[in-house]
């Protein structure tokens, strides 16, 4: 799962974990895993028709979720993805991670991006309460849609307790697997425009050819827009061959890739939040950071910052952290420190006091 995917199952996994005096409706739009279901106070519900279009995203919403509040005589609808009923007077709170669509438009296919520019407004207004993942998204909230700034609260994201430092011999292991045995830089996400993984090519790609560092990239992750452009720029570099994709990994094994990487380079140009840094700031895994949004309120003191659209500077970033074992160890001892701010645990909490005072409200 992505960031919007690991917030849903992490947050709806402790609200219905801690609060086993009420029962909960998770409405699925197709048949659902039983893991989903985390507690005998779950009850799954399958609303047709299956969304994944905007025709289908309003019939889903507007008519499917509104009967059903109605049916099962919901108290409160919550939204972890932020698409919320315009039909129903059933109080809702809505979450907004972001809103890069409106700074980036040409990140996203037209399909989706007209979809969200003309709903997700319509969404901010409706919600009775809304929650955001850092403070630079709440304020970009409030500034762009003329929301309260009352109406928001923050609940940051965390990451896994499996996300922790591992022994030197974990690290060989791991290294001999993915990267011939050399030591690594880890991009983690899915690769989409937003988190610049272009430019993140062609600085590895200047850094190589300018140091002669053996240093490897490896990614994780998998596309969302079919890009053939991408392709061929990556066939073009000149130390390609010391580029490695994974794809998307089972967690324990990502846990492991982050915690023995020399270097996190996480250099998106726009992130609501970015949880691929709490991982590494957990592990004690040094980062390279873009410098723009909600990065530097996460990665603190624990990253060395670049402008990420300056291919030289992030490979400037990539050469100073590869050549210099103080700089390291001073950023992984900051980041364990920086780590301790972020949790699932308190995530949760804010949100249901957030949930509790909505219904109060009704």
């Amino acid at each position: 799962m992505e960031g919007f995917g690991w917030f849903t199952y992490e947050v709806t996994k402790r609200l219905v974990e801690n609060h086993p005096e009420h029962t909960f409706y998770f409405f699925f739009d197709r048949p659902y895993d039983q893991k989903f279901v985390f507690a005998e106070n779950v009850i799954p519900v399958v609303l047709k028709p299956q969304a994944r279009r905007p025709i289908l995203f309003k019939i889903w919403f507007d008519y499917s979720i509104t009967r059903a509040l109605k049916k099962f005589k919901i108290d409160l609808f919550f939204s972890p993805d932020g698409y919320l009923s315009m039909r129903t007077m059933i109080p809702q709170v809505g979450v907004i991670h972001d809103l890069n669509f409106e700074h980036h438009p040409e990140d996203l296919p037209d399909w989706a991006l007209k979809y969200l520019k003309k709903n997700t407004p319509k969404f901010a207004h409706k919600a009775h309460a809304l929650v955001t993942v850092s403070a630079y998204s709440k304020q970009d909230i409030e500034e762009t849609y003329g929301i309260d700034s009352s109406k928001i609260t923050v609940a940051h994201n965390g990451a896994s307790e499996m996300f922790k430092p591992v022994e030197a011999a974990v690290r060989t292991t791991i290294k001999d697997e993915y990267t011939k045995g050399k030591e690594y830089f880890l991009f983690v996400g899915a690769l989409h425009a937003r988190k610049n993984l272009k430019r993140l090519l062609k600085a590895f790609d200047e850094f190589k050819s300018r140091t002669g560092s053996e240093t490897q990239l490896l990614i994780v992750g998998e596309k969302l827009w079919k890009n053939v452009a991408f392709e061929n720029e990556l066939n073009a570099l000149n130390n390609k061959d010391d580029i490695h994709f994974t794809g998307h990994l089972d967690l324990e094994v990502l846990a492991k890739i982050t915690a023995s990487a020399k270097a996190l380079a996480f250099v998106s140009y726009f992130e609501g939040f970015g949880i691929p840094l709490v991982e590494a700031m957990q592990c004690g895994t040094p980062i390279l950071s873009g410098n723009r949004t909600a990065l530097p309120e996460v990665a603190g003191e624990a990253a060395v910052y670049c402008d990420p659209f300056n291919v030289h500077e992030i490979s400037k970033g990539l050469e100073k952290l590869d050549s210099n074992a103080a700089l390291r160890v001073e950023l992984s001892k900051k980041g364990l420190e920086q780590a301790k701010n972020f949790s699932w645990n308190k995530s949760a909490e804010i949100i249901w006091e957030v949930i509790s005072r909505t219904i109060e409200k009704k």
